[in-house]
């Protein structure tokens, strides 16, 4: 029997919930799953952005719908991934950043970014991951960060959430692969997004960085899709507990820039 490979990257039936879909890479992300076919709950602490994601995304053509989650609350993750009635692939985006050397951080601060980015994670992880187990079938793919192999002062907690992020995919996917759930990160380079609006304020910064990829810019968020749509996807059937780095060549590449702090 002949394969018909062109129905690899086909998500039509499948549903998927992405989670910080309200803007930059999580918005890109939309849009990239709903051109494949697939059927989305945009979930965002903003409830506005998350609906205006969902518009957009059925204007592609697809069923959407948009959700206000706070990842940061564990019974607010629980609630949202235990009303749906479907799931199938859970993309996970959201992050924060203190950008300061560790001497400086607050506990305060401390706790914010690790309350978002790995106390978070962990909760969507782990409600999406029982869930996807219990159903006998599901893909996770989850932003970690070429912040969790390679760091610069100023970047210590939030490299350590990251790394912390990574592993636990790793973890689940040891955990659930014989219930056939998937289970993967992404580490992006630099991204043009809210996120790093700091260090496009600053020229120098922003050109130190775009030099420091093997090819010489900046990501857009759209740069991102491919790698998402592919581990959500039958394309990435035997893909699991892998980071895929999608970043310009950044950690091939020797140098480095140290940040104003």
């Amino acid at each position: 029997m002949t394969t018909n490979y062109r129905h690899l990257f086909d998500l039509s039936g499948k549903h998927v919930l992405v989670i910080g879909a309200g803007s930059g890479i999580g918005r890109a992300t939309v849009h990239g799953l709903a051109d494949f076919g697939a059927t989305l709950t945009c979930a965002d602490i903003d409830a506005k952005a998350a609906e205006a994601v969902a518009g957009e995304a059925a204007q592609r053509g697809v069923d959407a719908r948009g959700v206000r989650a706070d990842i940061a609350d564990e019974r607010d993750v629980a609630r949202l991934i235990g009303s749906l009635e479907r799931l199938d692939v859970l993309v996970c985006t959201p992050s924060i950043n203190v950008r300061k050397p560790l001497a400086k951080v607050t506990a305060e601060e401390f706790d914010r970014v690790v309350g978002i980015n790995l106390r978070g994670s962990f909760f969507a992880l782990r409600e999406a991951g029982a869930r996807m187990a219990a159903q006998g079938k599901g893909s996770m793919v989850f932003f970690s960060s070429i912040r969790s192999q390679v760091v610069e002062p100023g970047q210590g907690v939030y490299a350590a959430t990251k790394a912390g992020t990574l592993q636990m995919i790793r973890a689940a996917a040891a955990e659930w692969g014989p219930q056939g759930v998937r289970a993967n990160a992404i580490a992006p380079g630099v991204v043009e997004t809210p996120l790093t609006q700091q260090i496009k304020d600053r020229p120098e910064w922003y050109d130190a960085y775009a030099k420091k990829s093997a090819l010489g810019r900046w990501a857009q968020p759209s740069e991102l899709v491919g790698a998402v749509v592919y581990l959500a996807s039958d394309a990435s059937s035997f893909v699991t507990g892998s980071l895929l780095y999608v970043d310009g060549g950044w950690s091939a590449v020797d140098g480095r820039f140290t940040p104003p702090l």
